[in-house]
């Protein structure tokens, strides 16, 4: 159930929609759009061609695909309405009113920025405040409750960290990246040949 405390915060959030309105047009673009900035973060560490790198990305999807699984099971186990279904709010984008809790765009962003921390990537500071202003942006556009975010902020955070720590510790999925890795590469080398050196793993 909603708690008063939940829909308070979530109240004094929206509300600056109309305090703040010249910051409505920043705010619909986390919201709706700052995803695929991660996206295009993903394709250049990948084809940057650094071992290190592809590894990571190789661990953000894991992550990420481990916490739309959780978080279909939770939709449906602990199923929440929309604010927008169930009170009147500042609507500042169109979504379905499917389940609110918790956010898909939390726990993709934090999978990512998360991530990208652990593997000490040169910008992660910028990619977590990022993925901290995605999910603050879905609480003032009016489609989710804060507690939303925040479950879904720390379920990517927790499979990040998790596929991280599996990735590192055991031998088994060390194995099958590397050589889904080895057998990716081969192809490619078939289709773009390496006319540089590898990029530093600090990149």
């Amino acid at each position: 159930m909603l708690s008063n405390l939940d829909y308070q915060i979530f109240h004094l959030i929206n509300e600056q929609a109309n305090s703040f309105s010249a910051l409505n047009g920043l705010m619909r673009f986390f919201a709706e759009d700052a995803q695929y900035v991660f996206v295009l973060a993903l394709l250049l560490y990948w084809f940057s061609r650094n071992t290190l790198n592809r590894k990571m990305i190789i661990s953000a999807v894991i992550s990420i695909c481990i916490g739309m699984g959780i978080s279909f099971i939770i939709g449906h186990l602990m199923y929440r309405d929309r604010p927008f279904v169930t009170h009147t709010v500042i609507q500042l984008i169109k979504h379905p009113a499917n389940a609110s809790f918790p956010s898909d765009h939390a726990i993709g962003a934090f999978a990512l920025a998360v991530t990208f921390w652990l593997y000490s990537k040169r910008f992660r500071t910028i990619w977590l405040a990022a993925a901290l202003l995605i999910g603050f942006s879905r609480i003032w556009t009016g489609v989710h409750y804060p507690s939303d975010v925040a479950a879904g902020a720390l379920v990517g955070a927790l499979c990040a960290v998790g596929t991280r720590y599996l990735l590192l510790h055991f031998k088994r999925p060390q194995h099958l990246v590397n050589l889904c890795l080895e057998l990716y590469e081969r192809v490619e080398l078939k289709i773009w040949n390496k006319s540089t050196e590898p990029q530093s793993e600090d990149a």
